[in-house]
């Protein structure tokens, strides 16, 4: 069983920090884990373009980490709200993305995104990085992260067992 769990958020967190530096989505590496929601976690630790870390970038414009953070994690928690007031609608995102995963898994491709699948190890369903085939997600990663990115996604899967009635 799968959701579409945080892709979305991904694609948005990518298309939010290209449009902020200025390039192509395709070449920024992001990853938005966790619930979809939230307590959402943001891998800023380890979002690159070509390679350099996004705090050194952020730091060679002369900005602060945490201001750009604010800013672009505010933007894709609520594109929803800024989609839905442009065009009285936001299931285009949400439909694109169900279909790229059902894609993913009709041809079989072994796409790796964040996905949704129940993990043992935190015992709830939640977004990490994850094959994608015929047989749905096929294994999970976990990605590596700063402290305060594992403690918020603990955090998070604490309060998803909490919400589903588990401890």
């Amino acid at each position: 069983m799968l959701s579409t769990g945080t892709f979305l958020d991904s694609l948005r967190f990518r298309v939010h920090l290209a449009e902020h530096f200025d390039v192509d989505a395709n070449q920024v590496e992001a990853q938005v884990i966790g619930e979809h929601g939230v307590s959402q976690v943001f891998l800023w630790s380890s979002a690159r373009i070509a390679g350099v870390p996004i705090s050194k970038l952020i730091e060679q414009r002369g900005e602060t980490l945490d201001s750009v953070r604010k800013q672009i994690e505010a933007d894709v928690r609520y594109a929803n709200i800024t989609i839905i007031e442009g065009n009285d609608a936001s299931q285009f995102g949400i439909g694109i993305v169900s279909a790229r995963i059902a894609e993913m898994v009709l041809r079989d491709e072994r796409a790796v995104i964040p996905i949704g699948s129940y993990n043992d190890r935190f015992g709830v369903t939640l977004s990490l990085p994850s094959i994608v085939g015929r047989g749905g997600v096929l294994r999970t990663f976990e990605p590596e992260m700063s402290p305060e990115e594992r403690q918020a996604l603990t955090l998070g899967a604490a309060n998803l067992r909490k919400s589903e009635g588990r401890s």
